[in-house]
């Protein structure tokens, strides 16, 4: 145990100290939050932007007094003109668009919006919900239908949501749920192909430089792999909560400096504008509240450490058996498969049936188990003994996969100058 201590010691303080890993710990936040803050900056430049819109009514039915000027746009109404010049004058005045509404007295035959650059579906969305509101009316007055005794007939019920239990729940809850179990899996995938790639090209550069020899004859090679994995995972974990820190420092200041909110975009600020109901945004903290975090929070450093050790032991086996990086590329189909499997997995089986054969099954298979059952445990009512059993066969997988690739890694990490494949790899495990 001294012995894997100090392989674990040297490997961690190896990574920490390497000057790329140093410069891309601190490196990487500066990229992303700059990236992130220039969008949202060029996002609000573009949201004060004024957008003229001409507008040609040749119906008679003045349907240029449905459209009002608002803080983005500005209606500006045409009158004696053709079509043609109605959208040669809009192109030479650099209008946004032109709204042409043909028809009669009878009704609206046609309308056309032109412009040189696509419109926002947001946009045309709003402009037609007016002129069909408008036409229909139109239509129902031709009928000698009464407008006043329609909109009376016309129910609009909002559907209540209740668990059985009698907690109420809004239309929301199931998208919130599977963004929460979505984030944790996603995040404990990037974590295992990241840092179990890093683990790779460590154990290929020790082996091509023939370090790896002198520290074989010193140590048992499944010693130096558990060392190296455990090494290498805690170096990851340092440099994720350095990002963490730096990101929400970062984010925060030039946030306040350029007077933009990374995560506000003008979309977002229409949805909240027509959400503005005090009965709705009380639902949606309280499906927050009734998330399972601290369970979800204890389940996914369980899954994130089980998940990490089982495909690390993989890379570290992939990296031993192969004498470059390039000849790695036939052994990591059956490492990534699996991660994405399970990322579809999640977003489509669970969302739609979290409690399903497929979720269920996939939450004990050790391969995908680590992110189904992370994205299964936000919807709740998942028994204690599912949960338990997930883990029990994961990590008992753990100790299978660390005993079979412990075998080819005593092995390959003395192999040079010879191409390996699946064959060889087989051939090893009986040695």
């Amino acid at each position: 145990m001294d012995k894997l201590w100090l392989i674990l010691k040297r490997e961690y303080l190896n990574k920490v100290r390497n000057r790329t890993f140093v410069i891309m710990t601190f490196v990487s936040p500066l990229i992303f939050v700059g990236v992130v803050l220039l969008i949202s900056w060029l996002t609000s430049i573009n949201s004060d932007e004024m957008r003229k819109v001409a507008i040609l009514d040749s119906t008679g039915q003045d349907y240029a007094a449905l459209f009002e000027d608002t803080e983005r746009t500005d209606y500006i109404l045409l009158e004696d003109m053709s079509q043609d010049m109605a959208v040669t004058a809009s192109s030479e005045a650099d209008y946004y668009g032109l709204l042409l509404l043909n028809g009669n007295q009878q009704g609206l035959d046609q309308a056309i919006f032109y412009s040189d650059d696509s419109p926002s579906s947001g946009f045309i969305e709003a402009i037609e919900n007016k002129i069909n509101k408008k036409a229909t009316e139109g239509n129902y007055l031709s009928k000698g239908l009464d407008l006043t005794a329609i909109a009376n007939a016309q129910v609009d019920n909002d559907i209540k949501l209740q668990k059985f239990s009698g907690e109420q729940t809004s239309k929301q809850a199931g998208w919130i749920k599977i963004a929460t179990g979505g984030a944790a899996g996603y995040l404990l995938m990037m974590f295992i192909i990241i840092y179990g790639n890093m683990l790779m090209r460590s154990v290929i550069e020790e082996k091509t430089n023939r370090i790896i020899e002198v520290i074989v004859s010193s140590v048992k090679p499944k010693y130096l792999m558990l060392g190296k994995i455990t090494g290498t995972s805690l170096a990851g974990i340092t440099q994720f909560a350095i990002w963490v820190v730096l990101g929400g420092i970062l984010v925060t200041v030039g946030s306040m400096i350029l007077g933009v909110d990374a995560f506000t975009t003008p979309a977002n600020a229409d949805v909240i504008a027509t959400t503005q109901d005090a009965s709705k945004i009380e639902l949606i903290l309280n499906d927050v509240a009734q998330l399972p975090l601290l369970k979800l929070i204890i389940c996914f450093f369980i899954y994130f450490i089980g998940g990490y050790f089982l495909y690390a032991s993989i890379y570290a086996a992939i990296g031993a058996a192969v004498d470059s990086e390039t000849d790695t590329q036939q052994f990591m189909l059956p490492v990534i498969l699996p991660l994405m499997l399970a990322i579809y997995v999640g977003f489509f089986s669970v969302m739609d049936s979290p409690h399903g054969t497929v979720a269920v099954v996939f939450s004990y298979i050790p391969l995908t188990s680590p992110i189904v059952m992370l994205m299964r445990i936000p919807f709740g009512e998942i028994a204690i003994w599912e949960i338990l059993l997930s883990m029990t066969i994961l990590y008992g997988s753990i100790f299978l996969m660390i005993f079979i690739s412990a075998k080819i890694y005593r092995i390959g990490i003395l192999m040079y100058g010879k191409k390996t494949n699946w064959k060889e790899l087989y051939k090893w495990l009986k040695y």
